[in-house]
């Protein structure tokens, strides 16, 4: 495979994922967030199911081992960020959950700095900066001063916080390093996120939680094409072409999600959007290469 047919895989799996937060917006006028996060998981286990019981069995002495780890973090990311991505959905624009979406892998060079202790490059200070203060005029909307006197929308603190999720997921994932890999762990992880969820469907009203010919695209997509078509493109590019550059592929984020907005959703790109979203993505690009560049 050359390298020009191995970018096709990230590339898809970030069309995906800008679907999946139209999704995620979509969903906000629809169903409650935990019932969507349910019925994802509830869809992606019986499509695994089929293929995964059986290795699982044969690798469970393994697994058992990694289990309270596995659990955390499917719990960190397909429970909580799950549930926070659709939160957010009901207060700020799918433009800016994608671009904040996209500074995770920002969020996670500097929590690896914080918890495995990497030495961080000029590059990603400079990089982080510029990336703190593009986010800061994109959530005030071209007013820095006003987020001294308005704070930030809730919407938008909720996906920060969403990708902050994902973003120590990540690092953990490298930190503990478990010999759990692949589908086996994802399966796993998923299971874990399932179970973390049913308490809070439990409380989620009945007319909230209706499958219901405008709940159930949402569901099937969220259930099959991001939760598992999704991650096979990103693990395949991974492989082909390394975990480094396909975190680049996280920058075409914001710029497929805001084109699907505006057709879909009837969502208008501001001025503030573009610079602020250019001086973000700049920045994550900038700490993105220099990290690069280290190893």
């Amino acid at each position: 495979m050359n390298f020009r047919t191995a970018m096709l895989f990230p590339f898809c799996a970030i069309v995906l994922w800008a679907g999946n937060v139209i999704v995620s917006k979509l969903s906000a006028s629809s169903i409650d967030p935990s019932a969507i996060t349910f019925y994802r998981l509830v869809l992606a286990l019986c499509l695994m199911s089929p293929f995964m019981l059986r290795p699982v069995w044969h690798n469970r002495s393994v697994i058992r081992r990694c289990l309270p780890q596995l659990a955390f973090l499917g719990f960190l990311s397909m429970a909580l960020f799950q549930s926070l991505s659709y939160l957010a959905a009901h207060s700020t624009s799918a433009t800016n959950m994608a671009i904040v979406t996209a500074l995770t892998p920002l969020i996670t060079m500097l929590l690896s700095i914080l918890l495995i202790r990497e030495t961080p490059t000029l590059g990603m200070i400079a990089g982080g900066a510029l990336a703190l203060a593009g986010l800061t005029y994109l959530l005030s909307q071209g007013q820095p001063g006003s987020i001294w006197r308005n704070g930030v929308h809730a919407g938008d603190l909720l996906m920060l916080l969403a990708a902050s999720s994902y973003a120590l997921y990540s690092v953990l994932l490298k930190r503990w390093n478990l010999p759990v890999r692949g589908w086996q762990s994802t399966y796993i992880q998923a299971w874990a996120a399932l179970l973390a969820m049913i308490p809070l469907m439990l409380q989620v009203p009945p007319g909230k939680a209706a499958l219901n010919p405008e709940t159930i695209p949402l569901i099937l997509y969220a259930g099959s094409l991001a939760s598992i078509l999704l991650p096979f493109l990103w693990m395949e590019g991974i492989k082909a072409i390394s975990p480094n550059r396909c975190s680049l592929f996280m920058n075409l984020l914001p710029v497929l999600t805001a084109a699907i907005a505006i057709s879909i959703l009837g969502e208008t790109l501001h001025a503030y959007h573009l610079i602020g979203g250019l001086a973000a993505l700049g920045g994550v690009l900038i700490a993105q290469l220099s990290s690069a560049g280290k190893h």
